[in-house]
């Protein structure tokens, strides 16, 4: 038997009532998009907006990938994150890195290239033997970072779960809807700033009204947002994985 989508049973069904209600000459047949759902797309814009942004603040745990583009780097995150911290992986100009974070301590996990690409990032210059000995010792193991070293504050942010939500949650410019649609087979709802042109929301109407997917205003990268509620450990890595530069990391 084939399954119809939702979305597409919807326009088949809103098509046949056309054409029975135009033939009979009688008015008032339609499919309520909403029924049956959690009643959010019935809000106004703002409403919606405010209503999804409370549900992904009180959830315990979320789920964020896709692409990030900021200061003109482009960032493909796939975090997962909690109250307490977040781990994960961060893609940006080939290099691959993973983030660790477990209440106030943050860790970062990359290979020798990763390093090295750090070291030699000024106009491509060579590097000293000092600089070869650090990034061999740092490959594959977690750095700890010290929370005054620059690297702390940058990269803290990917693992920080209302800081992240509170940045991309927000739509700009004049707020409407854009109608009813589907993400990963949950239906939505849809809200834009600007049209499109300050980003789009996609918002459940099944259950808990989580935001689901994001399309950030200026071409700036999409975000799915997954795993919502869904509990995961996060634990420091043993002290033999970690190497600790104490104040500040060979390179920042």
């Amino acid at each position: 038997m084939t399954v119809i989508p939702r979305t597409r049973r919807a326009a088949l069904v809103s098509a046949v009532c056309t054409l029975v209600v135009s033939g009979l000459g009688l008015t008032g047949c339609s499919e309520d998009p909403d029924e049956g759902t959690n009643g959010v797309g019935k809000l106004e814009p703002a409403k919606i907006q405010s209503t999804t942004k409370a549900a992904a603040t009180t959830a315990d745990t979320v789920r964020l990938s896709g692409a990030v583009v900021s200061n003109g780097k482009t960032y493909r995150l796939d975090m997962r994150l909690k109250e307490d911290g977040g781990t994960g992986s961060v893609t940006s100009e080939g290099s691959t890195f993973r983030l660790l974070k477990v209440d106030e301590h943050l860790f970062l996990k990359a290979d020798k290239d990763f390093w090295d690409h750090q070291d030699s990032g000024k106009d491509g210059e060579e590097h000293d033997d000092s600089e070869t000995a650090a990034a061999d010792k740092l490959d594959g193991m977690y750095v700890k970072v010290p929370t005054g070293d620059p690297a702390y504050k940058r990269f803290s942010g990917f693992t920080d779960k209302d800081v992240l939500l509170n940045s991309l949650l927000t739509l700009h410019g004049t707020l409407s809807t854009d109608g009813h649609h589907e993400q990963s087979g949950t239906r939505t709802i849809r809200i834009t700033g600007d049209q499109g042109s300050g980003g789009t929301l996609d918002v459940s109407l099944e259950g808990t009204p989580y935001p689901l997917r994001l399309v950030r205003a200026g071409d700036a990268g999409t975000i799915l947002l997954t795993d919502w509620g869904k509990n995961f450990t996060l634990e420091e890595p043993d002290e033999k994985s970690v190497v600790d530069y104490g104040k500040q990391l060979p390179t920042s």
